[in-house]
């Protein structure tokens, strides 16, 4: 297996240099190839490369018959930069598929808006991280067939006990970058996937008044709550269900899971794909 490896959002600091050929050394010892596109460290500022030639690393990998599937490494700020160069009619064509998480939520949602196909949200570079034992033997299984280990995952509900749909979203923040584009995923019926790093209550509040004020909450079908890191950090009175509370009617189905979001330990989800929670 050979896989492309990208970075549409900042560029990795060359401290993270060492992660990446670590990541590199673990992908090769479970027979996966990798090849790291020209535009990964940082070279001007958080700059990889411009956005155009960010685009054009992504691209690249579609076009290449030889690679079965991308995985984006990076997070930040820049990655809907090179939303506007991307070939949606190829990459509707092909059957690779796109990893990535955090600012990667614009990607993967512009991908299934203007193509239908799914992503999976997920930061592959978890298998260097803190909980690296751990989310090795998660991706090990997934590669042989074993897909539940990497994306089956826990959950409670808060409000009703059923929900169905189609998964889009994943960073709050990121995700509303995409709002009034072409990029903004068809609300209508889906299952709204929502998790934060950094944010406390002024901050998530304010982003689920904007998704509010859009009329999201009423085209959805249900929301699934991942972490909210800092703001559980913050230990503040008010939970992130608080705060959604009051945008929502007491009818939308609410579940939460402790499982996706910017933990080292998060689990995989597969944004554009049929998931039935109950």
């Amino acid at each position: 297996m050979k896989v492309g490896i990208v970075a549409c959002s900042n560029g990795q600091r060359i401290e993270w240099k060492e992660q990446n050929e670590q990541l590199v050394d673990i992908l090769n010892k479970m027979g996966i190839e990798a090849v790291l596109s020209p535009h990964i460290m940082s070279k001007t500022d958080e700059f990889s490369g411009t956005d155009e030639e960010r685009a054009a690393d992504l691209m690249k990998f579609w076009t290449d018959d030889s690679i079965e599937a991308i995985y984006d490494i990076s997070g930040g700020d820049l990655a809907n930069g090179v939303l506007k160069y991307l070939d949606y009619d190829l990459i509707a064509k092909s059957d690779k598929m796109f990893w990535g998480y955090s600012d990667l939520t614009t990607v993967i949602n512009a991908i299934f808006a203007m193509t239908g196909k799914s992503s999976v949200l997920y930061q592959i570079k978890n298998m260097v991280y803190s909980k690296s034992d751990l989310q090795q033997k998660r991706f090990s299984s997934y590669l042989s067939g074993k897909e539940s280990e990497l994306l089956d995952f826990n959950y409670d509900f808060i409000q009703e006990n059923q929900m169905e749909g189609i998964i889009v979203g994943g960073n709050i923040r990121c995700l509303l970058k995409l709002a009034g584009t072409k990029y903004w995923p068809d609300m209508k019926g889906k299952i709204l996937l929502l998790e934060s790093l950094g944010g406390e209550s002024g901050q998530i509040a304010t982003l689920f008044s904007q998704l509010d004020h859009m009329g999201v909450f009423d085209q959805v079908a249900g929301v699934l709550l991942g972490t909210f890191t800092e703001y559980e950090k913050a230990d503040l009175e008010l939970s992130v269900f608080d705060l959604l509370k009051m945008h929502i009617n007491s009818t939308l189905p609410v579940a939460s899971t402790r499982e996706i979001g910017h933990g080292n330990d998060s689990k995989a989800i597969v944004v554009g794909k049929k998931l039935e929670l109950s």
